[in-house]
């Protein structure tokens, strides 16, 4: 992955490729918990999370990769958005339920709450578009994101996921 701040057009992300997996570093990571955006503030997080010319494209595509990564379990339903130390970071399904996710890209298989699987559409989401629109908003938003979720208590499946 490209260093913060670095041209992401010289160094475009990849999910398939980062340099250290999530799951091989979570117990290094110190990351706090995130909070729950509040619903007077739910307006304003989709611009700051992927800028004003990408957020309903990125909301979009958080959408979308959650039918695919769950066609069995996600059929759509409110999401929260959840920021760290006053940056955004990802939404997720408002469920206390299990997602079975798959993704066909790396043969990844499993089972996660759906804090984890809002994680994986949400870094999913950010390297495509980061990748598309050579934005570094987007590509530190995910770098911001990636970081996060390695010290995720399902930091594990979430790495493999996205590997």
């Amino acid at each position: 992955m490209p260093p913060k701040g670095s041209s992401l057009a010289a160094q475009p992300l990849s999910l398939r490729r980062p340099v250290m997996s999530i799951a091989a570093s979570a117990a290094q990571a110190t990351s706090s918990a995130a909070t729950v955006v509040p619903d007077v503030q739910r307006s304003n997080f989709l611009p700051r999370l992927f800028g004003q010319r990408h957020f309903l494209a990125g909301e979009a595509q958080i959408f979308d990769t959650m039918r695919l990564l769950s066609p069995a379990d996600y059929h759509g339903g409110f999401w929260e958005f959840y920021e760290h130390a006053g940056e955004p970071l990802y939404l997720a399904p408002k469920s206390q339920n299990l997602f079975r996710i798959s993704w066909h890209g790396n043969g990844y298989e499993g089972e996660v709450s759906a804090d984890a699987v809002g994680i994986i559409a949400t870094l999913f989401a950010l390297s495509d578009l980061a990748i598309t629109h050579q934005d570094p908003l987007l590509g530190d938003a995910f770098h911001r994101l990636y970081e996060f979720a390695r010290g995720h208590a399902e930091a594990a499946e979430i790495g493999s996921a996205i590997d």
